[in-house]
């Protein structure tokens, strides 16, 4: 059974392709090459060990990068806050906070690039994930935001920053 990808712009015109007798998923290109397979167990087992905030965190059109960056953010009822970002990416970014905002919050947020602090990259967002306690000792707590409203050029900018960062953070072949 395949199913087409469809709503995400990433990988639009992909395809799903479920195996039952091998209980594997298929990712195929729009020509139907198979781009990679994925166990059912392995599915599965990560769906189990992940924390019950972050069980969805890995459902994103864009591939993110650890950075911390300062970042304000406004609610729709003006309250102001001010935080760093622990990753950043073209659909969103997580922000560090002791006190997370609920889902479904829409905000505004601004922040400025390392390679770009001249620039200011303004979007307006709403908060999709929360993790309200420090997991396994290495992931504080904070919220998962999805940008709503983004100029397509500084998402452009983020998404070229973002494989840079990537690239430079990769194991080099021996």
């Amino acid at each position: 059974m395949k199913f087409s990808i469809v709503s995400s712009d990433r990988h639009h015109g992909k395809q799903l392709a479920i195996d039952p007798d091998h209980e594997t998923v298929d990712i195929l290109d729009a020509a139907g090459r198979l781009l990679g397979r994925v166990s059912w167990e392995s599915i599965i087992e990560s769906a189990l060990t992940t924390g019950e905030d972050s069980r969805f965190v890995r459902c994103r059109d864009y591939v993110r990068a650890p950075l911390s960056v300062k970042v304000r953010y406004t609610t729709s009822e003006g309250r102001q806050f001010d935080g760093l970002t622990g990753g950043i990416g073209g659909g969103g970014l997580f922000i560090e906070s002791s006190d997370p905002l609920a889902r479904g919050t829409e905000l505004t947020v601004q922040f400025a690039l390392p390679d770009r602090p001249w620039e200011e990259v303004r979007a307006k967002a709403k908060v999709v994930w929360a993790r309200t306690k420090p997991e396994r000792y290495l992931l504080f707590p904070g919220m998962g935001i999805q940008f709503t409203e983004i100029d397509e050029q500084a998402r452009a900018q983020l998404v070229d920053l973002v494989d840079a960062l990537n690239r430079n953070r990769a194991p080099s072949p021996p």
